[in-house]
């Protein structure tokens, strides 16, 4: 086929007909049918019906869902919104760094008071509630200014905008939530009321916000996954009994930190990219910089997602309350595994509520490999 016919067919499909002066354009698609799929609201009813210990949480989740809806139109339209950057007071000065020493993005404060009035304003279940972006638990009385609302028999932990920096770039960000029964009934928001291990959470979920919007929840019996409907607002149960693979080919660390890193997980990766470990050699690496889509990309493919401790940060960056226990939670539910290389994630017992842990996430067999390597080398690191 010459470079003139090809010229000239793609040249008519945008000419003009002898007989008429309307361009040749092409007839609508037909309409798309839209899929028989669950509803979030029906699938919590079935679930919490089934599991009469998490009934009171139904409409804690159904809150949950709706803050991320509204989470999601706010990073789509964050740009023309003017919802970049960093956060500003009034008078247009910086805000003070959070308690974790990081600058508050606007969107770090706009999305941590959407999830503070959902968990706190939806039912009596909650009693009081733990930011990643606060110092300090709050109860919600003083949330919501009425002391009906600090009864519940639940606090609950949450990030509102994990990888809130990515929304420069227009990359995947993410919401974490996590569940506990209060051990004290919760009349106040005590720190010893949220300093319980994971093995203590009865619920989890996390929001990405990406190409589609996708909540990912267990209720301690399974993981479930609901996209969200841009037709309808509501979420679809696109993804029953989420299963993670036993191992799978990918690993997301952020290499660029690698002489950093200890020699255990120095020579994990070394392993895994010589083709030596457990993936072989058809090893993958993926890595976002948000927790919510690399760990959302593992429990779909399979592999490893790993933020271990560095010489500057041995203890990582990651927090356990917020992010290690909820996504460890969800993991495992789905039949994958949560260590910090030393000892499960979930037996870790948190000296303060901003504690952080290395963490690796994933496929069993995927976790088991990295936890190997820290058992060998890491006594003769310490040696």
């Amino acid at each position: 086929r010459s470079k003139t016919t090809a010229a000239t067919t793609t040249t008519a499909l945008y000419s003009t007909s002898s007989n008429s002066s309307t361009p040749n354009i092409a007839p609508k698609p037909k309409q798309l049918k839209k899929k028989n799929l669950r509803t979030f609201a029906r699938h919590l009813e079935v679930e919490c019906w089934k599991q009469p210990k998490v009934r009171d949480l139904e409409r804690v989740f159904l809150a949950v869902s709706d803050a991320c809806r509204q989470i999601s139109r706010i990073v789509a339209r964050a740009k023309t919104d003017d919802l970049y950057g960093v956060a500003t007071n009034a008078d247009g000065s910086q805000l003070d760094e959070n308690v974790q020493g990081e600058v508050q993005q606007k969107l770090d404060v706009v999305c941590n008071e959407i999830m503070l009035r959902a968990l706190c304003g939806c039912s009596s279940s909650i009693a009081a509630v733990a930011s990643e972006e606060e110092d300090e638990p709050r109860t919600c009385c003083d949330i919501m200014g009425d002391s009906a609302f600090s009864v519940g028999e639940y606090v609950a932990v949450f990030d509102p905008i994990d990888g809130s920096k990515n929304i420069d770039s227009s990359l995947p960000v993410g919401t974490i939530v996590g569940i506990y029964k209060a051990e004290d009934g919760a009349a106040q928001a005590s720190l010893e009321t949220f300093k319980q291990n994971g093995n203590n959470m009865v619920a989890a979920a996390y929001c990405l916000y990406s190409a589609t919007t996708v909540l990912v929840v267990t209720l301690g019996s399974g993981v479930d996954g609901f996209t969200l409907d841009p037709d309808r607002g509501v979420f679809l149960q696109t993804h029953p009994d989420i299963r993670i693979p036993d191992k799978g080919p990918i690993y997301s660390f952020n290499e660029a930190n690698f002489h950093e890193f200890t020699e255990p997980v120095q020579r994990y990766l070394d392993s895994t990219k010589a083709g030596n470990g457990v993936i072989g050699k058809g090893c993958n690496a993926r890595y976002v910089g948000a927790l919510v889509a690399d760990v959302h990309n593992i429990l779909t493919n399979g592999g490893v997602y790993g933020y271990p401790g560095t010489i500057s940060n041995p203890n990582g960056k990651l927090r356990l309350l917020y992010e290690g226990c909820p996504m460890s939670v969800i993991i495992e539910q789905a039949g994958g595994a949560g260590s910090t290389g030393t000892q499960r994630i979930l037996d870790v017992n948190p000296d303060e509520i901003h504690q952080r842990v290395p963490m690796f996430l994933g496929s069993s067999e995927n976790v088991y490999e990295v936890d190997q390597f820290h058992r060998y080398y890491g006594d003769a690191e310490a040696n």
